[in-house]
């Protein structure tokens, strides 16, 4: 006996048996293809060597800043070198020693006895007395006495001249070549 839903399969059409076979999944070999390689290299070289020029170029801006730093560092220190000459030469001049000296040797004279004036008032306390060079205060000490061994008065040599009264042409001859050869030995 035959059971009646064996027999709806059996009445498959042939199409439709066709479409339920081409329905299953089935593998699918993988098909391989392979990606052009120039693209790839070109863009690879093209990195590597905007990598290299890109630091080719720092260092070299690095170098030419160091240059740069160094000459900047040179040129303050020349700088500041100069400043302080000019404030050694400045302090110098400002000096009140030399200011004075100054002041005596153009004929100014400096008082023995001060005068003061009152602001307020204006009035002077004091005795007023003009000022002469002559008891006018000296800034500069009188130069101390050298004693006599360290100041010995000049030994003067006299040397007497040598004079020839001989007429013989040959001995003059020979002590004006004797001089000449001095004078070689002296510019040697």
């Amino acid at each position: 006996m035959s059971s009646p839903a064996l027999q709806p399969r059996t009445r498959v059409t042939r199409i439709a048996q066709e479409a339920v076979d081409k329905a299953r999944l089935t593998v699918v070999p993988r098909v391989r293809t392979r990606a052009p390689r120039v693209p790839f290299v070109t863009l690879v070289s093209l990195v590597l060597v905007s990598g290299i020029v890109g630091l080719l170029l720092f260092n070299t801006s690095m170098q030419q800043a160091s240059f740069t730093a160094s000459a900047l560092e040179n040129q303050a220190d020349t700088l500041a070198a100069r400043e302080q000459t000019l404030r050694m030469e400045l302090d110098e001049l400002r000096d009140p020693q030399r200011v004075a000296l100054e002041a005596q040797q153009m004929g100014m004279v400096i008082p023995t006895a001060p005068v003061f004036l009152d602001l307020e008032t204006g009035e002077t306390s004091g005795v007023r007395t003009p000022a002469t060079r002559e008891n006018a205060i000296q800034l500069l000490p009188p130069a101390p006495i050298k004693p006599k061994v360290l100041a010995p008065d000049p030994t003067i040599v006299e040397v007497p001249a040598t004079t020839t009264t001989t007429t013989d042409t040959t001995t003059t001859t020979d002590v004006t070549n004797e001089n000449r050869q001095g004078r070689k030995n002296r510019d040697r």
